[in-house]
C-alpha cells in the first residue's frame, strides 16, 4: 500500500447530501473559521477531512498549503485548521491545517 487512499465508508457524506448542505456549510464556515475533523483520504495532492460539526461536509487540505518538508496527515488522524476558500465546483470546504500554519512561522 503507498499510503494514499479516496475517501471511502460509512462516514463519508454521500455527493447529493454534501449538494444539499453546501450553502449552510459556507455560511456557517467563512473564510478563517476554525474547524476540526479526522482525515478519511490522503492522495498526493492533499488529504480529505470529515468536519467534526459539519457530518455532511467534506474538507480538503492541499499541498499548495503545506511548508516544505512536512508530511501530509496519516489517514485517522484528528486535525485543525483555517478555512481558506470555498470550492465552488467540487462543494469542498478548503483547509490550512495548523500544523502546517505553525511549521512556517
Amino acid at each position: 500500500m503507498d499510503g494514499y487512499s479516496w475517501p471511502t465508508g460509512p462516514k463519508v457524506p454521500a455527493a447529493d447530501a454534501v449538494l444539499r448542505s453546501w450553502a449552510a456549510t459556507v455560511a456557517a464556515l467563512p473564510v478563517e473559521a476554525h474547524v476540526a475533523g479526522e482525515v478519511i483520504g490522503r492522495q498526493r495532492f492533499g488529504v480529505f477531512i470529515l468536519l467534526d460539526e459539519f457530518p455532511e461536509a467534506v474538507a480538503l487540505a492541499e499541498i499548495t498549503a503545506m511548508p516544505h518538508g512536512m508530511e501530509l496527515p496519516a489517514l485517522g488522524a484528528r486535525v485543525g485548521g483555517e478555512v481558506i476558500w470555498h470550492a465552488e465546483h467540487n462543494h469542498q470546504v478548503k483547509v490550512r491545517l495548523d500544523e502546517w500554519t505553525t511549521s512556517a512561522e
